[in-house]
């Protein structure tokens, strides 16, 4: 998940949630989810309509951010979850975990753009994180972010994720995760310890 250089970012992803925010059910993702969270990941971060939200990544990517296939290879693949986040029976945010021996990997993070800014995406990540070190016993949460993204990356540092310097190469050339508008995009891993409460 990335951004762009929204100056109202921090104060936007920062608001609690309202007082009578409404109920948001979590629940595995299924074959008949597919085509929604496609949806609600394009919206999220591709074209025009993702400029609603803070997430966009339109001004340094064009083309798909994933596709059907995508989206049924988390669901089907073994020791992965894709959680799908309902609100009044609609898919509004979803994210993807994968266990990976000692730690978890998230990914496929993603907020519909016409509910970012209520604090929806802080208690998705704080599910995740919970779902991981309860069912797998993970220590630490990784993920991968476009390192130009510094919004982004600013927000997932408030949520206690640090910058490793780790790069990966954008993988230029492969549309299926999209069109690059600049020649510098790489990705960089973010970790998060995961610590029980309990055991301290």
């Amino acid at each position: 998940m990335d951004t762009d250089t929204d100056t109202n970012t921090d104060r936007e992803m920062d608001t609690a949630a309202p007082e009578h925010a409404p109920a948001h059910t979590f629940r595995d993702a299924t074959h008949a989810d597919v085509d929604a969270l496609v949806a609600l990941v394009e919206s999220a971060y591709r074209g025009d309509s993702s400029r609603a939200g803070w997430t966009t990544e339109a001004d340094i990517l064009q083309g798909q951010r994933t596709d059907p296939d995508g989206v049924l290879a988390v669901i089907e693949a073994p020791d992965s979850r894709l959680l799908a986040v309902e609100q009044d029976g609609r898919i509004v945010a979803c994210c993807q975990l994968e266990h990976r021996g000692e730690h978890a990997y998230f990914g496929m993070f993603a907020v519909s753009p016409t509910v970012q800014g209520a604090g929806l995406g802080k208690t998705v990540m704080a599910h995740a994180e919970r779902q991981a070190r309860e069912a797998w016993g993970a220590t630490e949460m990784h993920m991968t972010v476009i390192s130009v993204r510094d919004d982004l990356i600013a927000w997932y540092e408030r949520r206690g994720y640090r910058r490793t310097g780790r790069m990966t190469p954008f993988p230029y050339g492969d549309e299926r995760f999209g069109i690059p508008q600049r020649a510098d995009l790489q990705f960089e891993l973010l970790v998060k310890p995961l610590v029980n409460p309990l055991a301290t």
